[in-house]
């Protein structure tokens, strides 16, 4: 893709109204306001250091290849030759650099994030594939440094989960996790099985940033219906015999979230909430997110829990992402919480498509 200095130079002219609107105390008083153009400012000047970077040593390598065609004196030419070679591998870091900082920074990217995963088709063994889902993101986590905490639980009878939700915080969360989002499949042969047949089974994900206080998700009292019960245990001493568990229904939207894995009501009312305003967070969101989706080829980490977006094979080790087309032949890897192949391919891919919507008709 072309990259044009008019362009970016019409982009950068922005930098001035920007600052004349942060001076004004007006502004400071509208924290959202505010806070939205702290961040586009911050993206502005970071694209500015990296134009100016990438020109200059586009500039550098004109002149030195110029001088290496022009130049009659063999050892000047060799040494334009050898700087504007030297040059090149440079050029080509601060051009995908640049494009990278095109790219303005998505709503909730560096948000911390709320993780649902369901078990699909396939009964006892889609639960246990969603407990392998939901270790594979806490490996994942763990490797990244971020801290994850359980929200809410449904154990199946012979391990994994019917639902569970959990909550990944630490820098860039959502922007690394988003692509998540949908239908997973796997095809493995059943411990259970005895004939060695291959099943086809399926747990479905989605991933929602957090609500923040800038997003204003008001929930008023009377829109709130809150159920209290006993949670459910294994049995014997465990038994809860207090009204522990809590069901939060939001009536205007039907949203319906329920938490029993703290001892306290308190806590379990606090995850529950949580889970409520990322959720409708995520409904607010969700034109604005179709609307974007329109003018690309893929939905990217739109959250649609109804497309299939991945196959695990585990009989030929292999990932399918069937979004891009990317098949990597490391499943147990991968299982392990080695997701970092996978999600630089989907962000590339997204880059591109962000990039085309930002400036169509580029070559």
């Amino acid at each position: 893709m072309k990259l044009d200095q008019t362009y970016i130079q019409r982009m950068l002219a922005r930098l001035g109204e920007i600052e004349a609107e942060l001076s004004d105390p007006a502004t400071a008083a509208r924290q959202t306001r505010y806070q939205a153009l702290v961040q586009e400012h911050a993206h502005l000047k970071n694209l500015e250091r990296k134009a100016s970077a990438y020109f200059k040593l586009l500039q550098d390598c004109a002149d030195n290849r110029a001088l290496a065609v022009a130049e009659t004196e063999p050892e000047l030419r060799e040494l334009a030759q050898a700087e504007w070679t030297q040059l090149e591998p440079a050029l080509t870091r601060a051009e995908q650099t640049l494009l990278g900082a095109l790219l303005p920074p998505l709503l909730g990217d560096s948000r911390n994030t709320i993780v649902e995963i369901r078990a699909g088709t396939g009964g006892e063994e889609a639960a246990l594939f969603a407990g392998d889902l939901y270790r594979m993101y806490a490996r994942y986590a763990e490797r990244r440094g971020w801290k994850t905490g359980l929200l809410a639980a449904s154990p199946s009878e012979k391990g994994g989960f019917k639902e569970v939700v959990f909550s990944v915080e630490g820098h860039d969360v959502y922007r690394m996790l988003k692509y998540e989002s949908g239908g997973h499949r796997v095809q493995r042969i059943p411990a259970t099985e005895a004939a060695g047949r291959i099943h086809t089974s399926a747990a479905t994900v989605a991933v929602l940033p957090e609500a923040e206080e800038i997003d204003d998700i008001e929930i008023r009292t009377e829109d709130l219906r809150i159920d209290l019960y006993r949670a459910s245990g294994p049995g014997g001493q465990k038994v809860n015999k207090t009204e522990s568990a809590v069901r939060l229904t939001h009536l205007p939207s039907g949203l319906v979230v329920a938490c029993q894995d703290e001892r306290s009501q308190q806590r379990n009312r606090e995850k529950a909430m949580r889970v409520l305003k990322a959720r409708l967070l995520a409904q607010l969101r969700s034109a604005e997110q179709a609307k974007y989706a329109s003018v690309r080829k893929l939905q990217i980490g739109s959250g649609d829990r109804s497309e299939r977006i991945r196959t695990y094979n585990f009989p030929q080790n292999r990932l399918t992402d069937h979004r891009i087309d990317l098949s990597l032949y490391q499943l147990d890897r991968i299982m392990e919480g080695e997701l970092d192949d996978v999600v630089a391919a989907l962000q590339a891919y997204d880059t591109a498509e962000r990039l085309q919507a930002l400036m169509p008709g580029q070559p």
